[in-house]
């Protein structure tokens, strides 16, 4: 028998990694080796493979721990993030009215190469099916605009998903069971430094919308908002969304003791509210209007 080849340096500590998020925050989420099985479709056997170090991880598992942790790839496995990256360079985004066929050709040619780089001899095989997928919109009597092609940004750009989640600025609003990507925007990174804008990484920026009145001045109602991720705990005064009694809100948070903070609305027809911080959960913090004011 072959002796199994050991895993490199970079992949042991993608597991380590792993590992060490998993067991910092299962008890918290609920979590065991048999739960991430079942989401992940694999044995109990097969989670203790992967964050004991014996088996690589790969982007399907990765991205499922990602979403049961509720923290991005790139925190355990930078690899695999920069892998899901090239992968979602080609998007086909199909109508229900368009046929399957080529849509589900690109899919699976995705599915086929997860976990890998693509060369370019695959990206010029995607390439060929997007186009036959707009082919096919043309000839089924669709629009083409149905049909989007969202191309990786360019060196120096950015590209920002959109979240259709709306967080309040006001009494808050119950957050959506599921979140869906309604668009790509891509922002050069220079400007983000111009604004003396920080960010823990690239892949951590998303664009949400604000909600009500409560932040006018800063944010005001509707205004898309740019926001770190990859915050999840109070860093100093600033914009955070949040989570405060079952609600989804954006609010200025300031400390005001060792087990408290306030929960500000930069309108001053609000007042302010003093909120426990055990009871507080921070999902990101806010940035950038998308109008480019700083927060």
């Amino acid at each position: 028998m072959t002796k199994k080849k050991d895993l490199s340096p970079e992949m042991k500590a993608e597991c380590e990694a792993a590992k060490r998020l998993f067991t910092q925050k299962k008890n918290a989420l609920g979590l065991t080796q048999a739960k991430v099985a079942e989401a992940a479709d694999i044995s109990p056997a097969g989670v203790a493979m992967y964050l004991n170090g014996t088996n690589p991880l790969n982007a399907k598992f990765a991205v499922v721990l990602s979403r049961l942790l509720q923290e991005p790839v790139e925190s355990f496995s930078p690899r695999i993030a920069e892998e899901l990256a090239q992968m979602q360079s080609v998007q086909v985004k199909a109508s229900a009215g368009l046929g399957s066929t080529a849509t589900e050709k690109v899919l699976e040619m995705l599915r086929k190469h997860e976990g890998k780089s693509l060369d370019a001899t695959t990206q010029d095989q995607i390439a060929k099916a997007v186009a036959d997928t707009l082919s096919e919109a043309s000839t089924s009597g669709g629009q083409s605009s149905d049909a989007a092609i969202v191309i990786a940004p360019s060196h120096g750009d950015i590209s920002i998903p959109q979240y259709d989640i709306r967080a309040a600025m006001g009494h808050g609003q119950v957050p959506a069971e599921y979140s869906e990507v309604i668009r790509n925007v891509v922002i050069r990174e220079e400007v983000l430094r111009e604004k003396g804008v920080t960010y823990t990484s690239a892949r951590a920026l998303s664009m949400i919308t604000g909600w009500g009145q409560s932040m006018e001045g800063t944010i005001n109602d509707k205004d898309p908002v740019i926001v770190d991720r990859g915050v999840k705990e109070y860093r100093g005064e600033g914009v955070y969304v949040l989570t405060w009694h079952n609600d989804l809100l954006i609010k200025r948070l300031q400390r005001k003791d060792d087990g408290h903070v306030w929960l500000i609305s930069d309108n001053r027809n609000y007042e302010r509210q003093s909120a426990r911080i055990d009871d507080v959960t921070i999902h990101a913090k806010v940035l950038l209007v998308w109008n480019a004011r700083k927060i």
